[in-house]
């Protein structure tokens, strides 16, 4: 099956209808500026665009989005572009730039189409949209506005009753130029004028209420220092920067819908003046990501942040990219999670246990498989000859035979799990103790005989007799017929690291639904930070480096704390979902 021939959604099938009629199929590549006269024919069948403002740190919504504009491109032999909406110069920083360039290379995706590097920042068409903008104005289709921002409120009218045109809508376009260009000289301050686009005070669609486009700030932008005091909004710069582009589906989420007509009336106006060439951007809406158990909202990320109810951006319970990359996600999980939920028209909620499978299922299949003892307690061999040690062979991917096997060491005291322990089982237990057998998972089977306890009734070590000739994979070993079985490391070779169990950050579905704090809502377990005891070949683990403990789930070596020969594990998702819902 074709790349492109994948189960269908909307956005593809309007893509298939527009490559079948050849609307695309005459554009040139694209152009960078306003003076720029490119002649050759874009290669690239599409072209689709990631257009993030840095402003802040990409979330899993962003996720989305970035796995459905480049995989597009992908699939239809086109190219995606990676661009910076940096029309605020108040709020973006070369910070948000760098740490969005890696998360999305992170994800595994590149912007290089041929001999193009497809990286943009809309910065770089101001000299463009300026001369946009003075086109509109002598035209006739924008204004200079000199009221105050309260007073276009006022007049901008309600759903169900129309505005009012401004007193200064009728300005004829040589004034209106002169007060222009003296906004962009910086002989104005902020919010004395504003540009706005002429189109109709009585439109039923709000967005269509002559539209601001152009606003003072005196403000020095992150890419262009103090060359502008004046800046486009962003519903202005954003379908210039698509034409200029030549992207040929700018795929947006839900919210920018009742913006399509304003977007559709700009290009086709800049296409009469001149501007700009025919055919001009598809824009198409989908639903944004909705994830239970999560919240996504910029102002209260910030705030979790601001307030340390989180360890920082990069904190591995946070919904950010950073973070998640730090708790041990992939990449390919996220891929894998995006095709699974797909793209739609409505907006729904998914579940977060669905991105935690999906991340699951490629860490089962990649993760390197090593023992690690949580919550230790030690376990004493009585009859284990005294000062003995041996090997015993685990394997490193039990469904990749051709990964091998690694020795890990054995000897008369280990460490085994605390609840694999218990002096007075329930019904239905099967590990140690008193007088009952296990198997030492790639070792031998044992016989437990008791155990000791400290002063405050505290068990502090059990102990057993082992079975030489039990040992896993010798000749008879299978003689032994037992239905427990545990693992262990030895205490005499093992590793103490430090391991950080997550969880989820919030213990309910919907965050500070209905109108409630959802601060109230945190996991007070989120996060819990232990000495765990380890097999020694984790102590050679490297940043990143992401394993399967064996019963507990899926670590990676945190990529800021380890240290070479002293790895920091974090837990990234469980074996299993452990979040059971209440019906």
């Amino acid at each position: 099956m074709a790349d492109h021939e994948k189960p269908s959604n909307f956005i593809r099938n309007l893509i298939d209808a527009d490559l079948a009629a050849g609307r695309f199929a005459q554009r040139y590549r694209p152009k960078v500026d306003a003076q720029s006269t490119v002649s050759t024919v874009d290669a690239a069948k599409i072209r689709t665009r990631f257009p993030p403002e840095p402003n802040g740190y990409l979330h899993f919504g962003h996720a989305k989005s970035i796995c459905l504009n480049f995989g597009l491109a992908k699939d239809y032999g086109g190219a995606c572009h990676l661009r910076f909406d940096d029309t605020n110069p108040e709020k973006e920083e070369q910070e948000y730039v760098d740490a969005i360039t890696r998360d999305v290379k992170w994800l595994g995706w590149d912007w290089r189409f041929g001999d193009e590097i497809n990286q943009y920042f809309a910065s770089d068409y101001f000299a463009s949209m300026y001369a946009f903008a003075e086109k509109l104005i002598e035209a006739g289709h924008a204004y200079v506005d000199s009221q105050s921002a309260e007073e276009m409120r006022a007049t901008r009218g309600t759903l169900t009753e129309a505005g009012k045109n401004s007193p200064y809508r009728n300005r004829n376009p040589a004034e209106n130029l002169d007060l222009f260009r003296a906004m962009r000289a910086g002989e104005f301050a902020d919010g004395t004028h504003i540009v706005r686009a002429k189109i109709d005070m009585a439109s039923g669609n709000i967005n269509l209420r002559d539209p601001a486009i152009y606003r003072i700030k005196h403000a020095t932008h992150h890419n262009t220092g103090d060359t502008w005091c004046i800046y486009p909004m962003y519903t202005f710069a954003h379908p210039i920067e698509d034409a200029l582009e030549n992207i040929t589906h700018s795929i947006c989420t839900l919210e920018f819908e009742d913006q399509r007509p304003f977007y559709d009336w700009l290009l086709n106006t800049l296409a009469e003046l001149g501007c700009i060439a025919q055919p001009v951007p598809r824009q198409i809406e989908f639903s944004r990501l909705n994830l239970t158990y999560v919240v996504l909202s910029k102002r209260k990320l910030i705030q979790l942040v601001d307030e340390k109810h989180v360890d920082g951006w990069d904190d591995p319970r946070l919904p950010t990219l950073i973070g998640a990359r730090r708790r041990g996600f992939t990449p390919e999980g996220f891929r894998r999670f995006a095709e699974m939920i797909g793209v739609t028209k409505s907006d729904s909620l998914i579940d977060f246990s669905v991105l935690e499978e999906c991340q699951r299922e490629h860490l089962n299949e990649t993760a390197l498989r090593r023992i690690a003892v949580l919550d230790p307690v030690r376990l004493v061999i009585d009859n284990y000859p005294a000062g003995q040690e041996e090997e015993c062979l685990a394997p490193n991917h039990p469904q990749q035979p051709e990964l091998g096997k690694r020795p890990v060491p054995f000897s008369g005291e280990l460490w085994i799990e605390r609840e694999d322990f218990s002096e007075a089982p329930p019904k239905g237990y099967f590990r140690l103790f008193p007088g009952n057998r296990v198997r030492l998972r790639y070792g031998f089977v044992i016989e437990c005989t008791g155990c000791e306890k400290d002063a405050a009734g505290n068990v502090v070590a059990v102990h057993c007799n082992y079975f030489a000739d039990s040992k896993s994979g010798t000749p008879g070993s299978d003689t032994y017929k037992v239905k427990g079985n545990i693992h262990w490391v030895s205490a005499r070779h093992a590793v103490a690291a430090q391991v950080r169990l997550y969880d989820r950050l919030f213990s309910a579905e919907a965050p500070g639904a209905d109108g409630g704090d959802f601060l109230a809502d945190i996991n007070p377990d989120s996060k819990q930070i232990i000495m765990a005891q380890l097999e020694p070949a984790l102590k050679e683990a490297r940043a990143e480096d992401r394993f399967q403990f064996e019963r507990h789930g899926y670590f990676v070596a945190d990529r800021v704390d380890s240290q070479p020969g002293t790895p920091v594990f974090n837990r990234a998702v469980t074996l299993k979902d452990s979040w059971v819902k209440v019906k």
